[in-house]
């Protein structure tokens, strides 16, 4: 299993990130990226002590993939800093897309959708078609989140995903304990959001490498 947006005390989160990770561990993920907000303030900070635990997640058996999730950033400036966080070694650039939730501006999931240096677009609520083409053509995929409040477009984020061909990934969006997934839990999110059974498979067979790296 893997799980591409959580959190930790490095900004939100109430887990250090070896906890995250020893959970995770137990819960049988193999794959887990710590993606803590980010902005201009602390960009630099997180990639530069995140790979301090990678050693640590290896001995659990977890592939820790050090990443960030671009959080209330201005959508003119996304882009730039997405290419910045990569350049500092960011395995994983999560948007915070424009959930129903949050006064997230205007554009945030256009400019995302648009850019290559972007992987996912978390909890991108009534993202229209139109972005969600532009996802398809740059690679960015949509999440489908069991975080509560943003998780009330799951289903419409999936109809769009699935008209679109975008790629989908289940996510946590964990902040505490209590919010991890078991492999139980992750199937009902997407079943909750409409998936089939085909599409489920898709999405939790997920090639990462081929996500990320492409």
């Amino acid at each position: 299993m893997y799980d591409l947006h959580t959190h930790t005390t490095l900004s939100d989160g109430e887990m250090l990130p070896m906890e995250l990770i020893r959970r995770m561990a137990v819960l049988g993920y193999d794959t887990v990226a710590v993606t803590d907000h980010a902005d201009g303030s602390n960009l630099e900070t997180l990639l530069a002590v995140l790979p301090g635990v990678r050693e640590s997640a290896n001995i659990y058996g977890v592939r820790l993939l050090c990443g960030v999730e671009l959080t209330h950033v201005p959508p003119i400036l996304i882009q730039g800093m997405a290419q910045k966080a990569k350049n500092l070694g960011a395995d994983v650039v999560v948007v915070h897309g424009e959930t129903l939730m949050e006064p997230v501006a205007p554009g945030t999931n256009r400019t995302a959708c648009s850019c290559t240096d972007v992987d996912v677009l978390a909890h991108p609520g009534l993202i229209t078609r139109d972005d969600a083409m532009l996802a398809a053509e740059h690679g960015v995929a949509l999440e489908l989140t069991s975080r509560g409040g943003h998780n009330r477009t799951n289903g419409h984020v999936a109809n769009i995903a699935r008209d679109t061909g975008c790629t989908l990934v289940v996510d946590s969006d964990a902040h505490a304990p209590h919010d991890l997934l078991d492999k139980r839990a992750k199937i009902s999110v997407a079943m909750g959001a409409g998936l089939k059974k085909d599409e489920c498979s898709r999405a939790f067979s997920l090639n990462i490498d081929e996500l990320l790296f492409r």
